[in-house]
């Protein structure tokens, strides 16, 4: 199939820069009710015409036995699946409808090796009933404001399931369900192009106000979501912290972010912390609103919905996150081992992202590929000033089924310019996520100062 479905998003262009952008009305939101045609969250619940892309039936429900609970390895509830098919730079040129342009410079890039297996499309993704419910009400009550950098009258939930900006699509994707509270253990490898590497092992806790059930927008204090950032290995680095309390209104309030590094033994505030500045121990390979495929303010940035598209993305890539697989066996020359790979044909809505004038950014251009199913980042192509495809981006995720929720498990960076990578969010080594209690005071500056100086 060669569906484009091209909007024209009329309520963002008519609106001015700094207005109130309203929600849908009330038959709209409709849609997402039981009977509609839109999931909970948004997504169509039909499958495509030829079933490449099966129709959602509620998600998977039922945890696979293998699982053995909190804190044990999310192992693959379909141990039989086989790829349908494998593309190689041999016949990439059937499927280039379905890719993005960072994925065909990918298989320019590196013919001998690099691959896609693309499996059955699976349509396991569902969150708690609270973020149903949420949606639904944020989709008539939730609203941006200044420019689209403030969230406003929305909690526990997407706040934009039927999507009338590109701004929208991004808010979904920086509120998504990643439950309450984690803590995640975070292995991020710099690759030279013979295949060496630095690996950093990082330490994340994270508490999210924003989706707590029974949690009201002016309960928040203006916090989106506090991160801990805590740097463990190499010795070098070990000490090293990031602190960030993500607002909600960046207009009222930027980003409140702190670093703490051993050698000065002082908690300092630090702005830079932000937009194009390096990312930590990332070797130049990711700026730091690149973790989590994109976050922090969108300010620097003109966002035009383009439309919803048929694609190949990654998606349940529990061959990836395998308890028996080493980071030597992921972590290889040129790009990750892609035979640990899963791709799937899915619908993702296209946002093009481009800086605005006046502002500064390392990346003149991103085209953003956004998962219908769950509001995850699937896909970033990466344009440098010249306009000249640089940098391409892939987030690999799994269900949490217990949860449920998606989980990054693997994000990648290629520089397609000088054959570097990065590779970060990889666990295989080490421990699960788990749910860790957490609340803002553990978060406090006061807090995180004593702990560092411990």
């Amino acid at each position: 199939m060669k569906k484009l479905f091209w909007l024209v998003p009329a309520l963002a262009l008519m609106t001015a820069p700094g207005a109130a952008l309203a929600g849908v009305s009330e038959e709209e939101a409709e849609r997402l009710e039981e009977g509609g045609d839109l999931t909970p969250w948004g997504a169509e619940k039909a499958g495509n015409e030829d079933g490449s892309i099966p129709a959602w039936d509620g998600g998977l429900t039922e945890i696979p036995d293998c699982y053995e609970g909190e804190g044990s390895w999310y192992c693959n509830p379909f141990p039989d699946d086989e790829p349908a098919y494998v593309i190689t730079a041999d016949n990439v040129d059937e499927y280039a409808d379905l890719l993005s342009e960072g994925q065909k410079a990918m298989f320019e890039t590196y013919p001998e090796s690099y691959k896609m297996p693309v499996y059955e499309t699976r349509r396991n993704f569902r969150n708690p009933e609270f973020i149903y419910e949420g949606t639904r009400r944020n989709a008539t009550e939730a609203n941006l404001g200044g420019g689209g950098e403030a969230l406003e009258g929305a909690i526990n939930g997407y706040p934009f399931p039927i999507p009338k900006s590109g701004h929208e699509v991004i808010w979904n994707h920086k509120t998504r369900y990643l439950g309450r509270w984690v803590q995640r253990w975070n292995n991020q490898f710099a690759v030279t192009q013979n295949g060496r590497y630095n690996r950093v092992t990082i330490r994340e806790d994270v508490y999210f106000p924003y989706n707590f059930p029974g949690n009201e927008p002016e309960d928040l204090d203006n916090v989106l979501i506090y991160f801990l950032q805590v740097v463990t290995e190499p010795p070098r680095l070990a000490g090293t912290i990031t602190l960030v309390h993500e607002t909600m209104d960046q207009v009222k309030e930027p980003r409140r972010a702190w670093q703490y590094n051993p050698g000065q033994r002082r908690l300092r505030r630090a702005p830079n912390v932000a937009y194009d500045n390096p990312g930590t121990a990332s070797d130049g390979l990711r700026t730091n609103d690149q973790t989590d495929t994109f976050n922090g303010a969108m300010d620097r940035y003109t966002w035009k919905l383009v439309g919803k598209k048929e694609m190949l993305v990654p998606a349940n890539s529990y061959p990836l996150h395998n308890q028996d697989l080493s980071y030597d066996d992921i972590v290889t020359s040129g790009h990750i081992n892609q035979d640990h790979t899963r791709y799937e044909r899915r619908r993702v809505w296209i946002v093009d992202a481009e800086t605005k004038p006046g502002t500064t950014h390392i990346y003149k251009r991103r085209k953003f590929y956004v998962d219908e199913d769950g509001w995850q980042i699937r896909l970033v192509d990466i344009y440098d000033r010249r306009d000249e495809l640089w940098r391409f981006q892939e987030a690999h995720t799994v269900l949490a089924y217990d949860k449920p929720f998606q989980v990054p498990i693997g994000e990648t960076i290629y520089d397609l310019q000088n054959g570097r990578y990065l590779v970060q969010a990889l666990n295989n080594e080490h421990p699960e996520n788990v749910e860790r209690e957490f609340d803002a005071d553990y978060f406090k500056p006061s807090n995180v100062s004593r702990q560092a100086t411990r």
